[in-house]
Formats: C-alpha cells, sequence, structure tokens
C-alpha cells in the first residue's frame, strides 16, 4: 500500500516516486494550490495538489482531520524560501499525483497537538489520544525501555518465563482481585500481586537466571504511580550473594540509562543503611538531589524543661530532630502556618520553629514562640549543631520516632520542591540493611518488613529468638530521585530458617500449609541459595519521560478510581453468567455483593 514512510523522506529521495498512506494533519488552499500535511507513525510531510490533476484536486477538497488517505506522487526539493528547517522533512514535499481516499473520520472531541486535554476525556477517547506526537512518543519510548532491559538480560543469559496469571491467593500486603472458577462452584482465583513465589520456584527448577515483564494486580487505594494492574521486571538469580546481586541489577539501570539517554550514572551506586536513611531524611527513599538533612537532638533535649521536646526525647520510641531550611527566615507566618497544616497531615501535633535574624550566638537575633521554654546553653548547641546561619529557619519534629520521620521527612521534601532546591540530574540510591520485622501494635505481633521470605543478615540469627527487633534483612531498595524504583531481597531457602521466621511471625504449620504449601514443598528438594528484585516498569519510564502521572505511560489506564473510562469497565454481568458461577447478587438493583 506505501513505499515509504512519511516522516523518513528527506533530500535523497528527490526525483523518485512514492505512495504514501495516513492521516491528514491539516489542509490548506494557497492562491489555488492545496497542501496536505500527511501523517504517520514516522512523522509528517507536506503534500502539494495541484489544480492541473482535476481529479486528485477535487478528492483533496473534499479532506478534513484525520480523514485516512493514500498519496501516490514524486519527491521534490521545496521552492526557495519554502524550506522549514524545523521539521525533518521540511527540506522537501511531495507533488501528488493521485490521492485515494481510505476512510473519512466524523469530528474530534480534541485536536491531534499537544494541547491540554482534560483526563476524562482522553482516557474516554484513548485510541485518538494515543494517535497524538506526545503519546506516540512516549509509548514508543517504553518500548524502547523494555527492548534495552530485554537485551542486556540476555546477553548474560537470563531466560524469560511466563508465570500464571490466575493463581492461589496469597497474602502480599495488599487486596487480591479475584476471579471465581465455574468448573470450581465456590472457589477463586487470585490475580498476581507478584511473581513471587513463582519465580523463586523456578530457582528451585535450576534456571538459575529468570526474568519476565510481569503482569501485576493490586487491589489498593490508587495514586499517581500506582494502578490496579502495572507491570514489572521481575528477576531472579541462583548462587549469587547479595553485593554481587546488587552490581548485576544496578549494571541493568545504568546501561539503561546509558542507552536510552545517554547518561552515565555513578559507579558504582551510593549505599545508606534503612538506620542510616531515617535518621538523615526521615524515609528509606529520599531524594537525594535535595541539599537537606535531619539533624538528631534527642539527646540534647532529654534535661529540657520543655515537656514537649523532653517527653518524646525520654520516650525509647520518641526522637526530637530539627531542619534548617538555608534562606527560611524570609517566610511569612502565613506560610509557616501552612507548613504547619501540612506536616499534621503525617500525624504531627504542629511545628516548632526558630527563625535565625541576626548572626546566631545571641538570643536576641532569634525569633521563635518557643525560645523562653530553652536554656541559652540550648540554643547554643541547637544552632551548633545545625549548623544555622543568618537569615536560616530552623524547624523541629517532636514525638514518636516515626511520626518524625514522617512529618519531618515530607517537609523536607516538599520546601526542597518550594524553595527550588532540586538540584539537576539522577541521583541513585541503594537502601539496604532493612529491619526483618516490624511490631504491629493492632496485632500484638511481628510483621514482616517486606515478606516472610526475606532472608535475615546471618550474623543476626542468634537474635531471631530473644530480639527479632534488632535483625537486620538481606534487603535492598533502588531509589532513584526520591522514587522507590526496584526492591527485592536474597530469599531463604533452609526449609528450617523458614519454619523459624514462621514461628516468629506465629503462622503456625496449618497456616504457613494454607498460604504456601506448595513453595514450602519445594524448599524440600535441593533448594539453591538465590534472591532476586522487581523494578516497577511504569515508574522507571515515567521518570525518563520526565512525566508525573504512569497514567501517562500506560496505553489504556485505569482513573484513580480504578475505573475504565474507555470500555467503562468494570460494569455488571448478567443473571446467566452469575448462575454459571454459582453467584448471586444480594441488592441486584443497587451496590451489589456478590455471594
Amino acid at each position: 500500500m506505501r513505499t515509504h514512510l512519511c516522516g523518513l523522506l528527506d533530500e535523497q529521495h528527490v526525483g523518485q516516486q512514492v505512495s504514501l498512506a495516513g492521516w491528514v494533519l491539516s489542509r490548506r488552499d494557497h492562491g489555488g494550490v492545496g497542501f496536505i500535511d500527511l501523517r504517520d507513525r514516522s512523522g509528517h510531510v507536506q503534500v502539494v495538489v495541484d489544480p492541473d490533476r482535476p481529479e486528485s484536486f477535487a478528492v483533496a477538497d473534499t479532506l478534513r482531520h484525520e480523514y485516512v488517505i493514500r498519496v501516490s506522487g514524486s519527491v521534490r526539493a521545496r521552492p526557495e524560501g519554502t524550506a522549514n528547517a524545523e521539521l525533518k522533512t521540511g527540506q522537501i514535499e511531495v507533488l501528488a499525483e493521485s490521492i485515494e481516499l481510505l476512510n473519512r473520520s466524523e469530528a474530534l472531541p480534541f485536536q491531534m497537538d499537544d494541547s491540554e486535554i482534560g483526563e476524562a476525556t482522553r482516557l474516554k477517547y484513548r485510541y485518538l489520544d494515543l494517535r497524538r506526537p506526545r503519546m506516540q512518543q512516549t509509548i514508543r519510548m517504553r518500548h524502547r525501555i523494555i527492548a534495552t532491559l530485554r537485551r542486556f538480560l540476555e546477553e548474560r543469559d537470563f531466560v524469560e518465563v511466563e508465570t500464571p496469571v490466575l493463581t492461589r491467593s496469597t497474602p502480599e500486603g495488599a487486596r487480591d482481585y479475584l476471579v471465581p472458577s465455574r468448573t470450581h462452584p465456590g472457589e477463586f482465583f487470585a490475580l498476581p500481586q507478584s511473581p513471587q513465589l513463582f519465580k523463586q520456584l523456578l530457582m528451585v527448577s535450576g534456571f538459575e537466571r529468570y526474568f519476565q515483564i510481569a503482569r501485576c494486580f493490586r487491589d489498593e487505594d490508587l495514586r499517581a504511580d500506582r494502578q490496579p494492574e502495572f507491570t514489572q521486571l521481575d528477576m531472579e538469580v541462583s548462587f549469587m550473594e547479595e553485593n554481587e546481586f546488587m552490581l548485576l541489577a544496578e549494571g541493568l539501570i545504568r546501561d539503561c540509562f546509558r542507552k536510552i539517554l545517554d547518561v552515565d550514572l555513578p559507579d558504582p551506586f551510593p549505599r545508606l543503611s534503612y538506620s542510616e536513611a531515617m535518621a538523615l531524611y526521615g524515609t528509606d527513599r529520599p531524594d537525594l538531589r535535595i541539599d537537606l538533612e535531619l539533624v538528631e537532638l534527642t539527646e540534647l533535649m532529654k534535661d529540657t524543661g520543655f515537656k514537649v521536646f523532653s517527653g518524646p526525647a525520654n520516650d525509647p520510641s520518641g526522637r526530637v530532630a530539627a531542619l534548617c531550611i538555608p534562606g527560611g527566615n524570609m517566610m511569612s507566618r502565613a506560610q509557616i502556618d501552612q507548613y504547619t497544616e501540612f506536616v499534621k497531615q503525617y500525624g504531627a501535633s504542629g511545628l516548632a520553629y526558630i527563625k535565625i535574624n541576626d548572626a546566631p550566638g545571641e538570643r536576641a537575633g532569634l525569633q521563635s514562640p518557643i525560645l523562653k521554654f530553652l536554656s541559652d546553653a540550648t540554643l547554643e548547641q541547637v544552632i551548633d549543631r545545625t549548623c544555622a546561619r543568618k537569615g536560616d529557619l530552623v524547624c523541629f519534629g517532636a514525638g514518636k520516632a516515626s511520626v518524625v520521620n514522617a512529618s519531618l521527612g515530607a517537609l523536607r521534601q516538599r520546601v526542597g520542591q518550594d524553595l527550588e532546591m532540586l538540584e539537576p540530574g539522577w541521583r541513585p540510591l541503594w537502601v539496604v540493611d532493612f529491619p526483618l520485622v516490624e511490631w504491629d501494635e493492632t496485632m500484638r505481633r511481628w510483621q514482616s518488613l517486606h515478606h516472610p521470605f526475606t532472608a535475615p543478615r546471618p550474623e543476626h540469627l542468634g537474635m531471631l529468638d530473644n530480639d527479632p527487633g534488632q535483625v537486620r534483612s538481606q534487603a535492598y531498595d533502588l531509589v532513584l530521585n526520591g522514587v522507590e524504583l526496584g526492591g527485592g531481597s536474597v530469599r531463604i531457602h533452609e526449609s528450617a530458617l523458614q519454619q523459624r521466621i514462621f514461628n516468629m511471625l506465629d503462622i503456625d504449620d496449618l497456616e504457613a500449609r494454607e498460604k504456601f504449601g506448595f513453595l514450602l514443598e519445594g524448599l524440600k528438594f535441593g533448594a539453591p541459595p538465590h534472591g532476586g528484585i522487581a523494578f516497577g516498569i511504569d515508574r522507571l519510564v515515567a521518570m525518563i519521560c520526565e512525566l508525573e502521572s504512569i497514567r501517562d505511560v500506560i496505553a489504556f489506564p485505569k482513573t484513580q478510581k480504578a475505573f475504565c473510562m474507555l470500555t467503562e469497565a468494570p460494569n455488571r454481568i448478567g443473571p446467566g453468567q452469575l448462575r454459571d458461577l454459582g453467584l448471586r447478587l444480594e441488592n441486584p438493583t443497587g451496590t451489589g455483593t456478590a455471594t
């Protein structure tokens, strides 16, 4: 149907006969001569329609935006003074000899340019949205990124293996999407939240190096970087120690950025322990582009008479910390009040602060509602430890360590963005040595920080029974510019150790067999040491394309309420289908509940 792509024509094609096919981007009539901008996946080219060819001219006169046509003609250089240096095909044009109308288009709900369009409209007409140049570039970039990741792994003897989409419901931190079974009435499949158990079984199977571009499903509250169905690069390797595997994984990301963006990331990536990350940044996914750190003041505040600080300082689970904001004393009271309301979202009761109005060292140069509660010696120590200078603002967090970390960590990020403190470039970071477990006050039991198959550090095995909260795991997260790009761990491959972990988590033999029986059975048959990681493909593509929402890098995404505007799914099903599945709706006229 065509011999060439529109966007690939240039001066070397001058004099050649070509056949093109695509969509009408625009049509113009200048002094009786018709001009058509014809677009396909490669770009667009100008087509000239001469009135000396009445049949073609007549067809061209009927064309509208997004009509589909086929053009045959000859390539010629544009007349002097009409070239377009900003267009790849701007030096040439195609003189049409024949035009064939392949299909018409109704009036469009929006233009095919890069103008801003409401997301609801974009998602309802996603097939048109995807036709726009920006979306075409994004989806093609996604393809390039995935192809680059695949090549890297294939060159290192990884094997791509698909794992089941209909599987057993297992606890992985979020609700499962369930699929009723017609052949097993009353029983359900679950869509996988990840291929975790199957990739471990592939290591038992002896594949040693596995990967998969895996579709995963989680029924959870959504946000800009979450979707009910998403894609991750899943990897698992046998006979490779933690450090060796981390170097392999960061090599994969480094190779991707070099080939896609021509950017050289650090070699090796810097590393921080979980405890260091929480102490310095209040989060386990810090954005290192912001040159601000939290300062520990807990010990300093233990003997102060200010109970707002001394109470948490003397609480084993409490913390007092500060964040020094350069130039922050220029903030108005209204701005500080806004930040106060902001930190309250993270559980903080308020935001204490000190403005440094003059050279630090004299109380008279400080401004704050809390000055009267702090001694000169304490103030001097605060100024010294935070390295505060004239014009700075020192903000304090005091309370449960988890609340202080969350509130000051979020404040650091917010202030860094508001004051334009983000340094350019890419700042990757490994966060390592996570706690193996955390205490759940509601359940009154230990819970896995990641999942119950994460291996503890060998040197911490002696603390499993008497001090599990101090046990560190062989887990690692890769953070890039404040976004968790991937996470993984060395897995438990010995049945006896796995049973010890289950005992610590109050998972008895019956519950373990019920939830993880097929994996536990597999570990008994010579399971090798193994570990892995999963990278969020959607997040990676969004970051590389500098887009805030992963919905913009997924061809057919759901809304923030997990609804498909295009297909209007989920939708009700008829009584016949329900009957086949052994289900009925308790309230068939309202919001039904299946039983």
